[in-house]
């Protein structure tokens, strides 16, 4: 929206509705704005108080010696009661709409394809935010400070903005780029306190307690909550923060949400019934087994080969019985993962493969390791063993929704594999231009609040 442009349609009137709601909304929350608005408002009075002038200016003629006096004696007056006009409507616009001008401490420069819900600061694209917080739902969004720090929140996120040296992220994922003129910004997390010392740096923090900080250039100085003593990390160096303790032993147990249903005549079979399972593997196995693990995690690079992971799932279909199948679709619960950066990657394509029968069934997720899964790590997935049965895609800033797939070939997949146990390996096939991009997410049978990967299966009576 060119608001600028808005200004000049909306003294003629040429503005819908809704276009200037918009622009009120602009005007309020932005004191330079405000500014411009006020002074073409002007303008366009003094114009209008000199408009009966126009038509013989226009056609070359020169009024009548008395018809210039009057006019010379009436224009004053005219310039006199507009500008009286706009003044008065000066100083109530100031008096009822400037409050926030003493406490603006940033702007939010970049908005385009935002989806927002809950903040309590102005979501318009060029707008002054005062201290208080933007909930970010969908797409990636840039605020510079007064201080000339500049911020780019990714979805989901959620940011509360505190001064013009300071904010703390309560969820999700930033990547600040800081002159010389704000050293000491400092973004805040429920883990750490992150204070920049003249650099370009990544923090990330997730509903489970994880919080990561990355310095792409120069240097930041991380306060753990949990330690006393400051650390130092410099270019290409990161930290990730300790997550949360296991809940006591006492503790009520959080029952996830359940997922819709397809319809009456779909049967969910998750990975947490009878002998399923869900697993990540990592190239290099530098933190061991994750079959415990919350998250389930996909990444594809070529620019650090030990980043590279997979995730398995395994589903055991022996409660459908000897119904037929005539449809399935694989249900995923999008997460954070608090790993990489979305604006470091682009939009990324998925695709599904169904391990064949008389292949390997890894069963065994507490062992699993990419050392020891053998095809499951191969760059080439062989034919053979592997069918390639559907693709989804995620797109930057995407929020953390759940992700739906079907296809012929995954219905035909179920259709024709004798075994009661399915096994299918998610891989992502997008790469990205920086090692540090996005480590995408998805819910394990072990997510506290999330539900598991499930394989919903319409069947029918056996003829």
């Amino acid at each position: 929206m060119n608001h600028r442009e808005y200004i000049d349609r909306s003294f003629d009137g040429q503005l819908s509705p809704g276009e200037w709601d918009a622009l009120q909304a602009a005007v309020i929350a932005d004191p330079d704005l405000r500014r411009e608005y006020v002074e073409r408002r002007w303008v366009h009075a003094l114009l209008e108080s000199g408009s009966e002038a126009l038509p013989s200016l226009f056609a070359g003629a020169s009024p009548a010696p008395a018809a210039r006096a009057a006019r010379a004696t009436s224009r004053p007056l005219l310039r006199l009661s507009a500008a009286a006009a706009v003044v008065f409507f000066c100083a109530t616009l100031f008096l009822v709409l400037d409050r926030r001008t003493d406490t603006t401490v940033a702007t939010l420069i970049e908005a385009q394809d935002c989806r927002w819900a809950g903040s309590d600061l102005p979501t318009v694209e060029g707008a002054g935010l005062a201290p208080g917080t933007l909930a970010l739902m969908e797409g990636m969004a840039t605020i510079r400070f007064k201080s000339g720090a500049t911020v780019t929140l990714e979805a989901p996120g959620v940011l509360v903005v505190e001064s013009a040296m300071k904010c703390r992220l309560i969820e999700g994922s930033v990547v600040a780029d800081v002159p010389e003129s704000a050293h000491g910004f400092t973004i805040d997390t429920p883990k750490m306190e992150v204070i920049d010392l003249g650099t370009r740096f990544g923090v990330t923090t997730t509903p489970l307690g994880n919080s990561n900080v990355f310095v792409f250039e120069g240097e930041v100085k991380v306060k753990e909550n949990a330690s006393p003593v400051a650390k130092h990390l410099f270019a290409g160096h990161s930290l990730v923060g300790a997550t949360d303790p296991q809940p006591d032993q006492d503790q009520e147990v959080r029952r996830s949400e359940p997922l819709p249903s397809p319809g009456d005549d779909w049967t969910p079979i998750s990975t947490a019934v009878g002998r399923g399972g869900d697993t990540y593997i990592r190239r290099g196995d530098a933190h061991g087994p994750t079959g415990g693990h919350p998250l389930l995690m996909v990444k594809h690079t070529d620019l650090a080969d030990n980043n590279v992971r997979r995730a398995l799932l395994t589903f055991d279909r022996s409660t459908l019985g000897s119904a037929r199948i005539r449809d399935a679709r694989l249900a995923l619960k999008m997460e954070s993962s608090g790993l990489g950066f979305s604006s470091l990657v682009p939009d990324s394509r998925f695709a599904i493969y169904g391990i064949t029968a008389g292949s390997p069934v890894f069963r065994d997720e507490v062992s699993l390791l990419w050392k020891n899964a053998g095809p499951l790590g191969d760059a080439s997935l062989s034919e053979s063993m592997f069918r390639r049965l559907a693709t989804f895609e995620i797109r930057k800033g995407s929020p953390n929704g759940l992700i739906e797939t079907r296809s012929d070939a995954l219905t035909e997949f179920l259709q024709s594999h004798p075994d009661e146990i399915v096994s299918l390996l998610i891989v992502r096939e997008t790469g990205e231009s920086d090692k540090q991009g996005l480590v995408h997410a998805f819910a394990s049978k072990e997510h506290p609040t999330s539900p598991a990967p499930t394989l919903w299966i319409q069947t029918a009576p056996l003829e």
